[in-house]
């Protein structure tokens, strides 16, 4: 059984959120939700989704975890400017631990700035942003790259959920 942080803060996508979560519950993982302050209510963009952070960023660290996930939405624009949030963005890529980027949350990747001659996808909007951070961009619904694994939106979150779940299991 991996255990999961997924990586959030107010305006996640819900769904982006909330499938591979309750994947990786099903599957027998343990996820847990890490944000800038423990207990605090997080509301997703649509609406569809409340949760609540179980361990602030300031209370854990990289050896906590086998696997890192960053729902997209406004969240990982908020969590980008957070050093600690940045840093286990870093240390999980570096580490070779599973990461998990869908649509928006490439930003925090390119914050960590762990896209030097990687290839990933996500929401066309933010392909500039990633290319210059020294990533290579294509058009796909989901993409590997080593332990990076990226989509561009929640029509992929299939095939995301489905490449993280056979991460976890190659490494168990």
């Amino acid at each position: 059984m991996a255990k999961v942080a997924f990586i959030v803060d107010e305006m996640f996508e819900d769904s982006e959120f909330k499938v591979p979560y309750d994947r990786l519950k099903e599957a027998g993982h343990e996820p847990v939700i890490v944000g800038l302050e423990s207990g605090k209510k997080l509301d997703g963009k649509k609406g569809d989704v409340t949760i609540s952070v179980d361990r602030s960023i300031d209370e854990v660290d990289e050896d906590d975890f086998d696997a890192l996930v960053i729902p997209g939405g406004y969240s990982p624009d908020k969590i980008r400017t957070n050093e600690g949030m940045v840093a286990i963005t870093r240390s999980m890529v570096e580490r070779d631990k599973p990461v998990a980027a869908i649509c928006h949350a490439g930003w925090m990747l390119a914050e960590a700035g762990v896209l030097d001659s990687r290839t990933v996808t996500s929401w066309p909007s933010i392909k500039t942003d990633l290319v210059n951070a020294g990533a290579e961009w294509v058009d796909q619904e989901v993409v590997e790259d080593g332990n990076l694994i990226t989509s561009r939106k929640p029509d992929d979150l299939d095939a995301f959920t489905k490449t993280l779940l056979s991460q976890l299991e190659q490494r168990s």
